[in-house]
């Protein structure tokens, strides 16, 4: 609908017939002519449609059209004499394609609470918000292959079943299956991460990226967490931790003025109703350099900080939300890349500094958000990766292929991770991620 009203108001193309399909919004008769309010999902605004009482099917089915009653109507172009919209369409034909139950249709003229629309999933990308929320992220998936595609990586598609884990966190849900128990022969899961796999092809192909659902079985219910999410992990040989750093802040201005661009009507509704200020905040991050500091120079400043923090500080501590949006959000009141963290908090694969303490590692901080991306130079020494994975437990015999990586034709790489239903939370000012996913899936909830 969007691009058809658009290509009639930029012809001044009025006066020709065409055909709408979509839902019923509302309804509102007045005299002898009903105007209906009909959207097709395919953009924030309604069109609206008049329909006279002289139609065949007017007092036997347009009268009693309601939220959700599915139409296709065929009628003129005239210019609108309404406050608020050029154009509106005159029916000559106006099908029901599908009738919508008045009693029972959960979602009326009136804002209804996130927490009410989770429980009908069904039915919540209907309303305002969530369609927006869907065009915005459909429209960041495009700008991310974009992104990468026009800069020549290849696009790998790394597994959902693993035996690897990547974070040694121990939180892959366990995949059972077969007479045995073990449908692989071995433990299984699904992955948090493909960033091992990735690895592999970068060593061969130079720069990849993967674009996919990870899980993790953490028994976590806060606004913060999902147990299924989408990953973006790109990984580069030939490329330190510099190199790192530019390509992850490369990629998020791209994105964000990808949607500047071509997202106008349902960021300005966000902005409206769902964070005032959002789209100011988006273009300081695309306009703005991006402060560096190191995280023993960011621990210097927090414990400066006149701010009582609930998370004290010290060297060595893994830095909290709270800790990250100070920075960005009071201190510097900008985006934020903090880099060579302590080795004792980081995994096994980010490369050891020459201080022995700490690892090339990189967070990029965002104001309302914290972190969005983290990154790593990865260790492309044998000897010291073997250490590593020693120190960490890690079964060495199950590990072999990796450790092979490093025996044929090493050289340094790095990549970095970004929650994409992160960058989506940050792009639209939602502040539960379980509005910015189609199916959220949460400890004791997954619907449809």
């Amino acid at each position: 609908m969007r691009k058809k009203i658009q290509q009639i108001l930029q012809e001044k193309d009025l006066e020709n017939q065409v055909v709408i399909a979509g839902w019923i919004r509302t309804r509102r008769d007045t005299g002898s002519f009903s105007f209906l309010e009909v959207n097709d999902g395919s953009s924030l605004g309604n069109i609206q449609i008049v329909a006279d009482q002289q139609l065949a099917n007017y007092k036997d089915e347009i009268v009693r059209l309601t939220a959700g009653c599915a139409v296709e109507v065929t009628g003129v172009v005239k210019e609108s004499p309404a406050k608020g919209q050029e154009i509106e369409v005159q029916a000559t034909e106006v099908n029901i394609v599908g009738w919508a139950d008045p009693e029972t249709y959960p979602l009326q003229k009136k804002r209804h609470s996130f927490e009410y629309l989770r429980e009908i999933s069904h039915l919540r990308p209907r309303t305002n918000a969530l369609g927006a929320v869907a065009r915005v992220r459909s429209r960041l998936t495009m700008a991310i292959h974009s992104f990468f595609q026009e800069r020549g990586f290849i696009q790998v598609h790394t597994p959902i079943i693993t035996t690897s884990d990547c974070e040694g966190a121990g939180e892959m849900f366990q995949i059972k299956g077969g007479k045995e128990g073990e449908f692989f022969g071995r433990p299984a899961g699904l992955t948090v991460s493909g960033q091992l796999q990735a690895e592999v092809y970068a060593l061969s192909l130079g720069d990849v990226y993967t674009f996919g659902p990870t899980f993790r079985a953490e028994n976590s219910n806060t606004s913060r967490h999902l147990a299924e999410f989408w990953m973006i992990e790109p990984e580069m040989a030939f490329c330190d931790l510099a190199c790192n750093m530019a390509v992850a802040r490369d990629m998020l201005k791209y994105c964000l003025n990808d949607v500047l661009t071509n997202c106008q009507e349902d960021l300005a509704l966000f902005d409206n109703f769902i964070e005032k200020g959002l789209i100011r905040k988006l273009k300081n991050v695309v306009e703005q350099d991006f402060k560096h500091i190191t995280y023993t120079e960011a621990v210097d400043l927090l414990l400066k900080a006149d701010k009582a923090f609930e998370f004290p500080v010290s060297w060595g501590i893994d830095l909290q939300s709270e800790h990250e949006r100070y920075l960005t959000e009071e201190l510097f009141k900008k985006p934020l890349i903090v880099t060579d963290y302590p080795a004792a908090i980081k995994p096994f694969y980010m490369r050891v500094s020459e201080d022995g303490k700490t690892v090339a590692a990189m967070d990029i901080l965002v104001p309302g958000i914290g972190e969005i991306v983290g990154g790593s130079q990865r260790e492309e020494r044998y000897d010291v990766l073997m250490k590593r994975m020693e120190a960490a437990q890690i079964n060495l015999d199950e590990y072999q292929w990796y450790l092979d990586l490093r025996k044929y034709g090493t050289v340094p790489h790095s990549g970095f991770g970004l929650g994409f239903e992160r960058l989506v939370q940050f792009v639209t000012g939602m502040t539960n991620i379980r509005e910015v996913i189609p199916f959220p899936r949460t400890p004791g909830f997954a619907p449809c």
